[in-house]
């Protein structure tokens, strides 16, 4: 990822979901983000996507995260997910989906991000940046290479 910004919040109360989730739109990157929920003993990771750049990376990606087994043999199986209730911080609803384990940040009715599993944004953010370096329109094409045309060779460097 260009940007790596690690975050810790406690739960998500008062203003520091709005503070993270205005760093995330701030610089258009994700930022890691370890919840301390009330309750629970692990933290819980998560990438915090804003949703202009989760849409771009699902535009070029050219095919969905792979859930079906990309478990380990050796871990427990998956605990049955929680129901999906809306849960509210302040100017935010968090919405959890029961399948695929995202949740999505709206605000006043709109969603301006999601948290997404760790390696799920990553494995998105690279297949989305190999199609899009694959990908180049015929005059960009030709003019690359004229580029790499022009350019010495290893040996003559």
């Amino acid at each position: 990822m260009g940007i790596q910004i690690d975050v810790v919040a406690g739960y998500p109360i008062n203003d520091e979901m709005e503070r993270v989730l205005g760093l995330a739109e701030a610089v258009g990157e994700p930022v890691s983000v370890t919840f301390m929920w009330q309750g629970r003993e692990q933290p819980e990771r998560a990438v915090l996507v804003p949703a202009a750049t989760l849409a771009l990376w699902e535009h070029w990606a050219p095919t969905a995260y792979p859930t079906s087994g990309a478990e380990d043999e050796d871990q427990p199986a998956a605990e049955e997910p929680e129901l999906a209730h809306p849960k509210e911080f302040g100017a935010f609803t968090l919405f959890r989906r029961r399948a695929g384990g995202r949740t999505a940040v709206a605000r006043e009715g709109v969603v301006v991000a999601e948290l997404l599993d760790p390696d799920e944004a990553h494995w998105l953010q690279e297949k989305a940046r190999h199609v899009r370096q694959g990908f180049m329109d015929p005059k960009q094409s030709a003019a690359f290479e004229e580029f790499l045309a022009r350019q010495s060779s290893l040996d003559e460097q």
